[in-house]
């Protein structure tokens, strides 16, 4: 299997800044840290305007997620804020074992493919590879993009019934109707320079001859471009932020990302290994 889309692009800099109102003590996890070692990397919190302490609460050697870090923080306005330097491009996932697959092959809470097996269907034929850009062209082409579309609780069976959604019913869209043909798949929360308007990104990931592929159906940003933050099976997995305790309400939310140079043209049809240099194709 050929790989295109070029060489992947380095993340120059990336942001995010999360704003809560708490009203009642919280305990939050954040997962906002890329994957990988950032050459210059800061969490900071402040509520109305006096520092508190972020501690990390899961160090992993697991290259695909960065740290969940736990911010505890009395009532008032609280700011989270991550800065990102020079990180490079990120570590490419390892090639899919047997436990990846397995897991990558089940349905799950936003993913419920056992629901999805006979409509699914009609996208097999010519390999793995083939089956799943007929499904990433499938949902591009049937969705429509509407932020106001969906909610928390929205499943990617919603999704389909509802013709549209946000960067997260793509994604799980996709990992369904992969999974409902027995091909893994998973979800990724990344930066993504070029995206308009910026926000986190969700995006699929399946594996395909023996690697793993990312593909986009917003076609919102260049895959080459993405930063992986943390894998999972849905979005239940990747949160940016998860109130543990108390009552905190997310009111404002800023993130950037900026690569070095011009970004890439993407067809959002080749094959693309997220994190890895990329030979273009031809």
């Amino acid at each position: 299997m050929e790989t295109c889309g070029g060489h992947t692009v380095a993340v120059n800099a990336a942001t995010a800044i999360l704003a809560y109102d708490v009203t009642e003590t919280a305990t939050i996890a954040v997962q906002v840290a890329v994957a990988g070692s950032a050459e210059q990397e800061s969490l900071s919190a402040t509520v109305d305007g006096t520092a508190v302490e972020v501690a990390s609460i899961a160090e992993t050697d697991d290259p695909l997620n960065g740290p969940t870090q736990l911010v505890s923080a009395r009532a008032g306005r609280l700011l989270l804020t991550y800065t990102m330097e020079r990180n490079g491009t990120g570590a490419a996932a390892p090639a899919p074992n047997l436990r990846d697959r397995i897991q990558a092959v089940l349905p799950s809470r936003y993913c419920p493919s056992d629901r999805l097996t006979g409509y699914a269907a009609r996208f097999r034929g010519g390999g793995d590879l083939a089956t799943v850009q007929r499904i990433v062209a499938e949902v591009h082409d049937s969705l429509v993009y509407d932020g106001a579309a969906s909610g928390p609780t929205t499943d990617a069976v919603d999704t389909l019934l509802a013709g549209r959604g946000v960067c997260r019913d793509y994604a799980h869209l996709t990992v369904a109707l992969c999974r409902a043909v027995d091909v893994p798949a998973r979800v990724v929360a990344v930066y993504a320079p070029g995206l308009s308007p910026m926000d986190f990104h969700l995006v699929a990931e399946t594996a395909v001859d023996g690697a793993w592929l990312v593909w986009d159906a917003t076609r919102l940003a260049p895959r080459s471009s993405l930063l992986r933050v943390s894998t999972g099976r849905d979005a239940a997995d990747v949160a940016f932020g998860t109130v543990l305790t108390g009552a905190a309400t997310l009111t404002d939310l800023t993130v950037t990302a900026v690569a070095d140079g011009a970004l890439p043209d993407d067809d959002h049809e080749c094959p693309v290994i997220l994190g890895a240099h990329a030979e273009t194709q031809g």
